[in-house]
C-alpha cells in the first residue's frame, strides 16, 4: 500500500478523502532518509520499526514532528517569533494531512528535587484544592477539632456564659516575637487605648514605653473593660468588633481571676488559643512559602555537614589529617589558629582526636567568641587577637554563599538527613493537621498509586454531606487521573516520588497518562519506545492505553521494537535494510497481516523464521560467588542474594519490584567503594562476601555520552587521542613541530578560528529560523589549512572524523591500538555511525552502546564485573543478537556480566536469573526465584516465568 510508486500515485490523485485518511510524506531526505514517499493511515496505531540507525527517528521525529512543530510556530506573529525562536524546516518536499503533533519522548526528566510524580500528573494539585476546601483542621497541640466563630456567636457566647461578670476584652497584636515595640505602643496610644496586657500583666501605656528587645513577648491591647449584661449589648458588640479588627479576627477575654478564653473568626483551638490561617491550595504546596516546612524549605531533607564527615577517623591527630577538610599539617594560618586555641588545654595538634575533651572538640567544630592570640609570620613578635569561627560553621557558610567549585568540594563532607521538623513530609505543621477521613495530604502522597486508587474508591461513604458537596468535582478528576496512571502500569509509584529518580520509560508513561487525561481529539501523537523499562506483564496495559488514545480519534505513531506492540498495531512501517547510509529506505509497510507476508528481516523475526537461539547448555560459573545479605533499601524485604561469578546473570521482575534498588543503589556502590573509593554510600544491607574474587567493576547506564556537539564517539571512546598521536608522529607533522594538540578542534592552534572548530556558523535570523551554514573559511572541515595538509594514507584528520566506523576499521587495519577501540564500536552494531558524529544526535540506545564499546575496548582482567541497565533499549532483534554475542565473549573470558532486563530474548540466553517481585512497590522487594531459565518457567507466582515459557517451550 505504501511503497514509493503507490505513494507517488496517491499524490497525483490527491482527493479530499485521501487527505483525511492519510498523512502523506513526500521526498523525505532528513539525515539518512533516501528521498522516501510514504502514506501513513490516520486515526490508527502505527508502529515504525527497523534496525537501529536505519532512520526511524529521522522520519518520525526529525521530519513529521519537526514539520508539525514548525507549522505551529509559523502561526505566531513575526514579533512573537522573534522572542520564542523558530524551527528549521526539515528536509522534505511536502507533508499532506498533518494534524497538530505532540511528541512524548524518552528525554530525561527534570532534575529539580521539587518536581514529583504528583506535581507532574496534577493529582497533587487536585488534592491541594480538596484539602483547602474540604479538609478538617485539628490542633497540633491538643488534637481537638479547630473551631471558627462569627461575630454574633462570640457576642451570644459572652452574654450567655458570663452573666454579670467583669471582663477585659483583649486584641492580640504580638504573639511570641522578639523586639522592643516602642513604635507599636505609641501607635496603640494614638488610637486612644490606654492599657495593654504585656506578657500576662496589664500595664498603663506611657509615652516612652518599650520592652526588652531580646526576649519573646505577647502583647494584647485592652480594648474595653465591661460588666456583661443584656442591656449593654450595644457596647459589647462595638468592643468585640474593635477587638476582632485589631486582632486580625482573633480576640481574648480575661476574667477577674486572670482566666483567659480565646475566640476567633478563623480556625482556632478554644483550649490553647492556637489559630491557623484560613487554608488555601498553596497552604498544602511544598513549593510555596505558605505551605513549605520552614526548616527544609519544602525539600523534606537537609544537607548537613556533620562531625562524622569532618572527622572520619578520630584515631588520627590533627597534624596527621584527622580533620579531613584541612588535610595534613601545613604552615598556614588555620593550623596556627588551632594551635593557639589548644595552648591552654591538655591536648595539642599531635594528640589523637578521640582523646580531645568534648568541650574542646565543640569549640574546634562550632567556634567560640573567646579571643586567641596568634603569632604573626610577617611581623615577628606581633600577636594577632582573633576569635575562632569553628570548622563546621565555616564550611556551612561556604555551602550557603561560596562558589560552585567550593560547593562541589563540600559535597564530600555533606550528608543528606531527614528534616527533623517535618520528618520528610515537606509541609509545615499546620498544613499537616488538616485531615480528610483521618489522613493528611502527605500520607496520601506516600501511598502507591494502586493504594491511593483503593482509598478513593468509596471515599464518599466516609465523608460528611458538606464535604461530598464541595469535593464532588475534585474527586472525579483525581479518580480519572489515578485511573490513567494504573492503565499505563505505574501502580507502584507514589505521588511524592521525585521525578529525578524515574527512568526514561517511567517518565514517558507518566506523560502519556497525562495526555490521555487531556482527552484531545484529532492529534498526532509520536512516542519513542514507551515499552522501555516495562515488564511483559504490563505491556498489555500500555498497548490498551495507546489504543484508547487512538479510539478517541487520534493518530498514534510509536517508534518501537516490541513484538507485542507490532502485532497489536493497525499499521507497521519497517525502515532499513541496514543502518546509517545503508538504511533510510522503506523495506515493508502494511497491516500486521500484510506485513508478515512481505518477508523483511523484522517480519522474519516476528514469524519465527529468524530467532535468537537458546544456548545448548548453561554455564555453571567458576564456583566463586558474591554473597549479599540483609538488603533493605527502599522496598527490599531484607533479602539475601548470591551472584555466581563467571556467568551471564539477568535480574528481572515487574516494574518497581526492586531491581534498581538492589543493583544500582546497593551492589554497585559497594563494588565502587571497594575498587574506586567512591563516596556514594550503598543502601542499607547487612554484609557482602566474595569481593576478593573481583578486581574491577564497570557499569554501563543510559545517560548521554555528552551534552554538546563537541562530544562525539571518537572523543568519548578515547580513540581520538590515539588518532591525534598518530598524526603528530607523521614525518610531515614532526618537520612542522606539530604536537597532538594541533589536531584537536577544541583548542586554539590547529582548529579553524572562524568557527572555533565547530565547522558550522550560526546565523541568527531574528523572527525566521536560525540557520546553520558551513563555515566559509574551513568549509565545515573544522581545521585550518596547515593542519589539513598533514595526511595519513592520503586522508586528513577531518576526513578521518567523517569516516563511518566500518570505513575506519579498514583504514586503521595496521594500527592495533586504534583498531581495538574502533573494532568494538563495530562489534556492538555501531558500524554505521561516523567517528565525529555529534553526541547530541545519538539515540539513548546508541549512546549506551558507545559506552559499552568504550568499556569493552579496555583490557579486561578476566575478573571484571560488568553491570548493564537495559542494554536492549532502542535495539532491533538483529542488534540484540550482535550485542549478546559480545556479552557472551566477555563471559567466556572469565568475566561476570549482570544485566537488568525485561527483554525475553536476553532473559532466555542467561545462565542464571534473579527474579524479584512478585509485584511492584510495597508488593515487591522479595526474591521470587534464582536459577536457570528452564527452572524459572516452573515457578507458579513468577510473571517473568509465564512469559519466558512461550520463548523456551515451542
Amino acid at each position: 500500500m505504501s511503497l514509493t510508486k503507490e505513494a507517488d500515485h496517491k499524490v497525483k490523485n490527491t482527493t479530499t478523502a485521501s487527505q483525511e485518511e492519510y498523512i502523506e510524506v513526500i521526498g523525505a531526505r532528513e539525515h539518512n532518509l533516501k528521498n522516501i514517499d510514504i502514506s501513513i493511515p490516520r486515526d490508527k496505531l502505527v508502529v515504525v520499526t527497523g534496525i537501529s540507525g536505519s532512520g526511524k527517528s529521522s522520519l518520525a521525529f526529525d521530519t513529521i514532528y519537526a514539520e508539525g512543530q514548525r507549522r505551529y510556530m509559523e502561526s505566531f506573529s513575526a514579533y512573537a517569533r522573534s522572542f520564542i525562536g523558530n524551527m528549521e524546516r526539515p528536509d522534505v518536499d511536502k507533508i499532506n494531512g498533518l494534524s497538530p503533533v505532540i511528541s512524548i519522548e524518552q528525554k530525561t526528566t527534570s532534575k529539580n528535587p521539587r518536581s514529583t510524580v504528583g506535581t507532574l500528573t496534577e493529582i497533587y494539585d487536585f488534592l491541594r484544592v480538596l484539602y483547602a476546601r474540604a479538609g478538617e483542621a485539628v490542633s497540633y497541640k491538643t488534637g481537638k477539632k479547630m473551631q471558627r466563630q462569627t461575630e454574633d456567636q462570640i457576642i451570644g457566647h459572652l452574654i450567655s456564659e458570663f452573666p454579670d461578670a467583669k471582663l477585659s476584652i483583649l486584641a492580640p497584636v504580638v504573639k511570641g516575637r522578639k523586639g522592643h515595640y516602642r513604635e507599636l505602643f505609641q501607635q496603640i496610644r494614638k488610637m486612644g487605648f490606654t492599657k495593654a496586657r504585656v506578657d500576662g500583666v496589664i500595664l498603663e501605656i506611657d509615652a516612652r514605653m518599650q520592652v526588652d528587645r531580646y526576649k519573646t513577648h505577647d502583647i494584647e491591647i485592652v480594648v474595653d473593660r465591661i460588666v456583661v449584661s443584656e442591656k449593654d449589648k450595644y457596647r459589647i458588640t462595638q468592643s468585640v468588633k474593635t477587638a476582632l479588627k485589631h486582632g486580625n479576627g482573633i480576640m481574648m477575654v480575661r476574667d477577674t481571676d486572670g482566666n483567659i478564653q480565646h475566640f476567633s473568626q478563623n480556625l482556632m483551638d478554644p483550649e490553647t488559643g492556637l489559630a491557623y490561617d484560613e487554608p488555601a491550595p498553596n497552604s498544602f504546596s511544598f513549593n510555596s512559602p505558605y505551605g513549605a516546612c520552614p526548616t527544609c524549605k519544602g525539600l523534606g531533607e537537609l544537607e548537613n555537614i556533620t562531625k562524622e564527615t569532618v572527622i572520619p577517623n578520630p584515631k588520627l591527630s590533627i597534624s596527621r589529617g584527622g580533620i579531613a577538610p584541612l588535610g595534613e599539617y601545613r604552615d598556614i594560618w588555620i593550623f596556627k589558629k588551632i594551635d593557639a586555641l589548644l595552648k591552654n588545654t591538655d591536648v595539642n595538634l599531635t594528640t589523637p582526636i578521640e582523646k580531645f575533651p568534648e568541650e574542646v572538640l565543640d569549640i574546634l567544630l562550632y567556634g567560640s567568641k573567646m579571643k586567641v592570640e596568634v603569632s604573626s609570620k610577617k611581623y615577628p613578635g606581633t600577636q594577632w587577637s582573633t576569635s575562632f569561627e569553628g570548622i563546621i560553621k565555616f564550611l556551612q557558610k561556604q555551602q550557603e554563599s561560596g562558589t560552585d567549585k567550593m560547593r562541589d568540594w563540600l559535597e564530600e563532607y555533606t550528608v543528606i538527613q531527614l528534616c527533623p521538623d517535618c520528618n520528610g513530609q515537606r509541609l509545615k505543621k499546620e498544613s499537616l493537621h488538616f485531615l480528610i477521613d483521618g489522613k493528611n495530604i502527605s500520607e496520601l502522597a506516600l501511598m502507591s498509586i494502586s493504594k491511593l486508587g483503593d482509598w478513593f474508591e468509596d471515599i464518599e461513604k466516609r465523608l460528611s454531606d458538606k464535604q461530598n458537596l464541595i469535593g464532588a468535582e475534585v474527586l472525579k478528576e483525581i479518580r480519572k487521573r489515578v485511573g490513567f496512571m494504573l492503565d499505563v502500569g505505574l501502580d507502584y509509584l507514589s505521588l511524592d516520588r521525585p521525578l529525578k529518580t524515574l527512568s526514561g520509560g517511567e517518565a514517558q508513561r507518566i506523560r502519556l497518562a497525562t495526555q490521555i487525561g487531556t482527552q484531545l481529539v484529532g492529534v498526532l501523537y509520536i512516542l519513542d519506545e514507551p515499552s522501555i523499562g516495562l515488564h511483559q506483564r504490563d505491556n498489555t496495559k500500555l498497548i490498551s492505553a495507546l489504543q484508547d488514545l487512538r479510539d478517541l480519534g487520534n493518530t498514534v505513531m510509536v517508534v518501537e521494537h516490541d513484538k507485542d506492540m507490532m502485532l497489536a498495531s493497525d499499521f507497521i512501517l519497517d525502515i532499513g535494510p541496514g543502518a546509517g547510509r545503508h538504511g533510510g529506505k522503506i523495506v515493508a509497510a502494511g497491516s500486521p497481516e500484510e506485513f508478515l507476508k512481505q518477508g523483511s528481516k523484522t517480519a522474519k523475526y516476528l514469524t519465527g523464521d529468524l530467532k535468537i537461539e537458546v544456548p545448548k547448555e548453561r554455564r555453571k560459573g567458576n564456583g566463586k560467588k558474591l554473597q549479599l545479605k540483609g538488603a533493605k533499601g527502599n522496598n527490599l524485604q531484607n533479602i539475601n542474594v548470591d551472584f555466581p561469578l563467571g556467568t551471564m546473570m539477568c535480574v528481572t521482575g515487574v516494574s518497581g519490584s526492586g531491581k534498581s534498588t538492589l543493583i544500582h543503589d546497593t551492589l554497585y556502590p559497594i563494588l565502587n567503594q571497594k575498587f574506586y573509593r567512591s563516596k556514594k554510600d550503598p543502601m542499607e544491607h547487612q554484609s557482602i562476601k566474595g569481593l576478593e574474587h573481583l578486581d574491577k567493576v564497570i557499569e554501563v547506564d543510559q545517560s548521554p555520552i555528552g551534552r554538546t556537539p563537541r562530544s562525539n564517539p571518537a572523543t568519548y571512546t578515547g580513540v581520538f587521542t590515539d588518532i591525534r598521536a598518530l598524526f603528530s608522529n607523521l614525518p610531515e607533522a614532526k618537520i612542522r613541530g606539530y604536537k597532538p594538540g594541533r589536531f584537536s578542534f577544541n583548542v586554539k592552534g590547529g582548529r579553524c578560528e572562524t568557527c572555533e572548530g565547530a565547522g558550522m556558523k550560526l546565523i541568527e535570523m531574528d523572527f525566521l529560523p536560525d540557520v546553520h551554514v558551513p563555515c566559509e573559511t574551513c568549509k565545515g572541515k573544522r581545521y585550518n589549512r596547515e593542519t589539513l595538509e598533514v595526511r595519513f594514507k592520503g586522508k586528513s584528520i577531518s576526513d578521518v572524523l567523517d569516516m563511518t566506523v566500518e570505513q575506519a576499521v579498514e583504514f586503521f587495519t595496521n594500527q592495533p591500538k586504534i583498531l581495538r577501540k574502533i573494532q568494538t564500536l563495530s562489534e556492538v552494531g555501531l558500524g554505521y555511525i561516523t567517528l565525529g558524529q555529534h553526541a547530541t544526535t545519538l539515540s539513548g540506545g546508541e549512546a549506551q552502546r558507545v559506552k559499552l564499546a568504550t568499556e569493552l575496548s579496555k583490557k579486561d582482567t578476566g575478573n571484571t564485573f560488568y553491570i548493564l541497565d537495559e542494554p536492549t533499549t532502542g535495539l532491533h532483534f538483529q542488534d540484540i543478537e550482535h550485542l549478546l554475542e559480545v556479552l557472551q565473549k566477555l563471559v567466556d573470558k572469565g568475566n561476570t556480566v549482570l544485566v537488568i532486563e525485561h527483554n525475553m530474548d536476553v532473559i532466555k540466553v542467561a545462565d542464571y536469573i534473579i527474579d524479584l517481585g512478585p509485584e511492584g512497590g510495597t508488593g515487591g522487594g522479595s526474591i521470587v526465584f534464582t536459577g536457570t531459565p528452564e527452572k524459572l518457567i516452573k515457578i507458579e507466582n513468577s510473571y517473568t516465568g509465564k512469559f519466558l515459557k512461550a520463548e523456551l517451550v515451542h
